[in-house]
């Protein structure tokens, strides 16, 4: 990965972008975005677009989530410990004594999610898994008053842990979902930019909000942008580690590159195109089924304003929703020159419609 690229990812996924508090991260993202568009802006929830050749056709859609899981603050006790409800599919096993940031109004709050010592839990012969009700934060202080100085019920949180590098092409950070979306759908315009003699279609890489809390930034701009065909980013489980069972959740291995989503709101002919244009780049491809719906914003945006064409193009990552997620970047590399190669397929005012 070139080093202007990589320093994009790594500063887009180590910024804080908890769902419904993603400005700071989208800041992130159209500063980079616009250097490749012909025009940028955000609409009123902070859903954020950069097309490149205004006026062509069909539109095109690139399209990731913006948001990261968290916690917010729900409740202060007269001790000062904080108590949280979720941000998105949060685990609370993985949750408990990690370090983390309180984005408070006044400035950021490092706290730590407490955890009982094994020593003084002995005597419990089983030992309940911790529902996130049990969860409290030590922000250092000694009553309710003093915390409420740095801190107030809402104030979102997020985990600490940063991007690193791995080693063999594998990188780590706490919210590669969906950064890497986003960060996918900037460079497929980096790409395009070189080859924009050659784009017949407007295209439109969209950055949106609060997907993990219910896919609502997604259902916001596809119904005001009116796109005529979609592709999805986001993250699919990698199954390729001990505890996994790939009967159960498909064969999906980190370094085999991006995987595509056959049935339900992936539309058989863009996925036909998607398979055939990656055929000619000789970009590696990998496959799942989807039985009822995905779990992306690919759900709500095939269905708005009638049925948009759309797509779903998936990074392998391993360990989910944890601080430790692991992808490989050159999977990541494919995504946007599977996406760049799909936006120079199209013709003018070209549609896809089920052949019945």
């Amino acid at each position: 990965m070139r080093d202007k690229s990589l320093g994009f990812l790594r500063l887009l996924v180590n910024t804080p972008s908890p769902s419904g508090h993603e400005v700071r991260g989208q800041r992130v993202w159209l500063d980079y975005a616009r250097g490749y568009a012909d025009e940028t802006y955000s609409d009123s929830y902070g859903n954020c677009v950069a097309v490149l050749n205004k006026g062509g056709s069909p539109r095109l859609m690139l399209a990731a989530h913006a948001d990261e899981i968290g916690l917010v603050v729900n409740f202060i006790d007269k001790d000062g410990y904080l108590y949280v409800r979720k941000l998105g599919g949060v685990d609370a096993v993985v949750a408990k004594a990690q370090r983390v940031m309180v984005h408070a109004r006044k400035g950021a709050v490092r706290g730590v999610v407490g955890n009982v010592a094994p020593h003084l839990t002995k005597a419990e012969k089983e030992r309940k898994l911790p529902e996130i009700s049990d969860l409290f934060i030590d922000i250092g202080v000694r009553s309710r008053r003093e915390a409420e100085k740095l801190v107030r019920i809402g104030d979102p949180i997020t985990l600490t842990d940063e991007f690193e590098l791995l080693r063999n092409d594998l990188a780590v950070a706490r919210a590669f979902d969906n950064r890497i979306g986003t960060f996918a759908v900037a460079e497929t315009l980096r790409l395009l930019l070189e080859d924009r003699h050659k784009l017949e279609a407007e295209v439109c890489a969209v950055s949106n909000i609060m997907e993990e809390v219910g896919l609502l930034g997604a259902r916001q701009i596809a119904y005001s942008l009116k796109p005529d065909v979609a592709l999805v980013v986001d993250v699919t489980h990698a199954t390729d580690y001990p505890g996994v069972s790939q009967p159960l959740h498909g064969d999906i291995k980190i370094g085999k590159g991006p995987a595509l989503t056959h049935g339900g709101c992936n539309h058989p002919e863009v996925v036909a195109r998607l398979e055939a244009v990656a055929k000619k780049r000789k970009l590696k491809l990998q496959h799942e089924a989807v039985s009822s719906t995905s779990g992306t914003d690919t759900d709500v945006i095939f269905w708005t304003r009638g049925g948009i064409p759309s797509a779903l193009i998936s990074l392998p990552n391993r360990y989910m929703h944890s601080p430790v997620e692991l992808v490989s970047l050159t999977d990541l590399e494919r995504i946007p020159e599977l996406m760049a190669a799909f936006a120079l397929s199209l013709k003018q005012g070209e549609s896809f419609k089920v052949k019945v």
